[in-house]
């Protein structure tokens, strides 16, 4: 199995460690795992891609490259450049260094990274790993994602449904805030809403006398519901949610053709 890995939070970033040990028990010793990822980190840039400026790269070793852009632009620089006489059989976004979960998703670099694996038409998996009081003071805090990375992955792609009428499906895995010993089993969930959470702003004047805005966000363990992926991972479950680009809200269709149409 050839397969490509790229995350949001950097080249350097330990969670992208714990990705290539993943992917490497997964390609097998006749497999091939190939690194296209940020030079910088680039969490929250969603789905972006650098469309105005173009993207420098560097090889850094054997398989392994920065991209000074986005997710989005790594897995891009990997389908066309990198791996462009053979394309990858699975793309793997991740491990993220905290959920990404409920609302998260929205703005989600890691997201946007399987996404457009999914939109090129490769099967694609986003993983990320939920950071709380069981796991956070751990000597390794990706130790869920680490113990169970290869076995959900597997039974995605044993089980998992992949083409769409129109767009492919992907999928987001998140691993629950927990030691691994402590993790249960593996739940279907659907995106939920932590309905009192959201992003917003903190502003800071410099020592010039410069204003600046920080962007913060809210609470991440507020709960979403039974059958959502923070309600899961909330819980100790391996939440896994299948996505596909397509933001037309469907059930609002036929009311608005019948009153517009």
């Amino acid at each position: 199995m050839r397969i490509l890995i790229t995350n949001d939070d950097g080249i350097n970033a330990p969670g992208l460690a714990v990705l290539e040990q993943i992917a490497n028990e997964l390609a097998g010793a006749a497999g091939e795992v190939w690194v296209v990822a940020p030079a910088f980190e680039q969490s929250g840039v969603g789905h972006c891609i650098s469309y105005t400026h173009p993207t420098m790269i560097a090889q850094l070793g054997e398989r392994r490259f920065a991209a000074e852009g986005s997710p989005a632009d790594c897995v891009l620089a990997g389908l066309y450049d990198v791996l462009a006489e053979r394309r990858p059989d699975l793309v793997l976004s991740g491990v993220n260094r905290g959920n990404n979960a409920g609302e998260n998703t929205v703005y989600s670099g890691t997201i946007g990274g399987a996404m457009e694996g999914a939109l090129q038409g490769v099967p694609s998996i986003a993983l990320s790993q939920f950071y709380g009081p069981g796991n956070v003071r751990l000597e390794n805090p990706f130790e869920a994602a680490a113990a169970y990375g290869v076995a959900t992955v597997q039974a995605l792609l044993e089980h998992g449904t992949w083409e769409g009428d129109a767009y492919n499906t992907f999928y987001n895995v998140n691993f629950p805030p927990r030691a691994a010993a402590d993790v249960g089993e593996m739940k279907i969930t659907s995106q939920g809403r932590r309905k009192h959470t959201n992003f917003g702003v903190e502003p800071h004047v410099s020592p010039s006398g410069r204003r600046f805005l920080w962007i913060k966000g809210g609470e991440q363990h507020e709960r979403t519901g039974p059958g959502t992926d923070v309600e899961a991972t909330l819980d100790g479950h391996i939440s896994i949610t299948p996505m596909r680009a397509d933001l037309t809200a469907h059930d609002t269709l036929a009311t608005l053709r019948e009153k517009l149409g």
